[in-house]
C-alpha cells in the first residue's frame, strides 16, 4: 500500500507538499471513484469529493448500479464520510438533459448510434465539473477512470492506455482537450480492477463489492428505444425494410430499434427466401428505411469524422498519418491512417471493419496495448446518401 501511495503522489505531479494542494475527486458512488478518493486522501492531499446529480429518472434512481442516481449519491456521501473528506452534491440535471439526454435522442432520430458517456465527459464532467473544481481552488481533478496521465516534455500531459487493458476507458475520453488533460489525474491507471476492489475492502468501504454499472446510466434496463420514443414520439415512424437492391423484404416500427451490424430482431417477411443471413447495413431516416444485406456488405475501409479532437505532438496533417484506430469501445485497435480534411478528418482502415456506425467514435492511438498513447479521435459521420 505504501508503494502505491507513493506512486499516486508522484503520478499527480503537483508541486509542493501534498497537504498544500487541494484535489477535487469526482465521486459517482461506485467502487472506482471511491478508491480514487481514498488514494488521494491517503497520499496526503487536501481532498474534496463532488458528486453530480444528473437525473432523477424513476426506476433508474432505485436501480442498484446506475451511476449518479439516488442510491449512488447516498453511497458517495457515505464513502466521503468514512474517508473524512468534505463532500458536495451539485445539481446538473438541466445541463445533463440538454447536452446528453436530448443529444442521445436526437442522434437516434438521425439514424445514428450515439455514445452518451463521451458526450457526458465532453460537456459535463470535464467541462462544467472541471470549472467547479477550479473555483474551489483545486490543483487537479481526479476521477476513477481506467486510463493513465503522464507528464510530457514541455510541462504538458498525455493520456495513455492503462495497465488493465480489459478495463481501458480511453475510448470514452478521446474528446478531452489538451487543457483538460493537463488538469486531470487518474490514480487507477496503474492497477487492475481486482486490485481496486481489494483496496476498497482494505479501506473498509461499503462499496467494495458494489456491482459495476452495465447500462447507460439514464436508461433503465437498457430500454433506450422507450426513452427515445418518450422524448421524440416522431421517432416511432414505421417504414420498410429493403435489401441492398431496393426490394422490400419486411416492415419495421421505427429506425430507432436498429443499428448498423444488427442481425437479430429483423422483421423480415417469412415468405422471402434469403441465400444467407441478413444484417442492417444502412439506415435512411429521411425515408424511414432500414437497409439490410449480407455480412460482406458491412465491410468498410474509409470513413469521415466530425468534431475531431487531436492530441498528438504535431497538428494533424493533410497527409495520411499511421495510427491504430478503434471504431467501438469493445473492439481492439486496428491499423489505419488518418488525415485532416476541412473541419474534420478522413480515416482509412487497412483491413476494413464491419458494423461501422455513424454516431460512434473512431479513436486513435500510437500503438496497441497497455501504455499506448491516446492521440484523439472523432465522431463517425453518415456515409453519403445514395440517390
Amino acid at each position: 500500500m505504501t508503494g502505491l501511495i507513493d506512486s499516486v503522489r508522484d503520478s499527480l505531479g503537483l508541486a509542493g507538499p501534498p497537504a498544500a494542494s487541494r484535489v477535487v475527486v469526482a465521486m459517482s458512488g461506485g467502487v472506482d471513484s471511491s478508491v480514487a478518493a481514498g488514494l488521494v486522501k491517503a497520499a496526503g492531499f487536501d481532498t474534496v469529493g463532488i458528486t453530480l446529480q444528473l437525473y432523477d429518472h424513476g426506476a433508474a434512481v432505485a436501480r442498484r448500479g446506475a451511476c449518479c442516481a439516488g442510491q449512488d449519491i447516498h453511497d458517495a456521501r457515505r464513502v466521503a464520510a468514512d474517508l473524512g473528506i468534505p463532500h458536495y452534491v451539485l445539481d446538473f440535471e438541466d445541463r445533463f438533459r440538454e447536452t446528453v439526454i436530448d443529444d442521445f435522442a436526437d442522434s437516434y432520430v438521425r439514424g445514428e448510434t450515439p455514445v452518451p458517456c463521451i458526450r457526458c465527459n465532453q460537456t459535463v464532467k470535464f467541462a462544467d465539473l472541471l470549472a467547479r473544481a477550479r473555483d474551489l481552488g483545486a490543483a487537479a481533478l481526479v476521477t476513477g477512470h481506467y486510463i493513465e496521465s503522464r507528464a510530457l516534455a514541455g510541462g504538458r500531459r498525455g493520456l495513455y492506455v492503462p495497465a488493465d487493458v480489459a478495463r481501458d476507458q480511453s475510448y470514452f475520453l478521446f474528446a478531452t482537450t489538451r487543457a483538460q488533460a493537463d488538469f486531470l489525474r487518474f490514480p487507477l491507471g496503474s492497477i487492475s480492477k481486482a486490485e481496486t476492489r481489494a483496496l476498497a475492502a482494505g479501506m473498509g468501504l461499503a462499496v467494495a463489492d458494489k456491482p459495476d454499472s452495465q447500462d447507460i446510466c439514464f436508461v433503465p434496463e437498457g430500454r433506450y428505444a422507450d426513452l427515445v420514443m418518450k422524448l421524440r414520439p416522431e421517432a416511432a415512424r414505421p417504414g420498410a425494410i429493403v435489401n441492398t437492391e431496393g426490394r422490400v423484404v419486411g416492415r419495421h416500427q421505427g429506425i430507432i430499434h436498429y443499428t448498423i451490424g444488427q442481425r437479430r430482431g429483423l422483421q423480415v417477411d417469412q415468405g422471402i427466401e434469403q441465400a444467407e443471413p441478413l444484417y442492417v447495413v444502412r439506415l435512411e431516416p429521411e425515408k424511414a428505411l432500414v437497409v439490410v444485406g449480407p455480412r460482406a456488405a458491412l465491410a468498410q475501409h474509409d470513413l469521415a469524422l466530425a468534431d475531431v479532437n487531436w492530441l498528438g505532438d504535431e497538428p494533424l496533417a493533410a497527409e495520411p498519418v499511421a495510427v491504430m484506430a478503434r471504431i467501438r469501445s469493445t473492439r481492439a485497435p486496428v491499423a489505419a491512417t488518418v488525415c485532416r480534411q476541412g473541419q474534420g478528418a478522413v480515416v482509412h482502415l487497412a483491413g476494413g471493419e464491419e458494423g461501422v456506425s455513424p454516431g460512434q467514435a473512431c479513436v486513435f492511438y500510437d500503438r496497441a496495448g497497455a501504455g499506448a498513447r491516446l492521440l484523439g479521435g472523432g465522431f463517425i459521420s453518415p456515409p453519403p446518401r445514395q440517390a
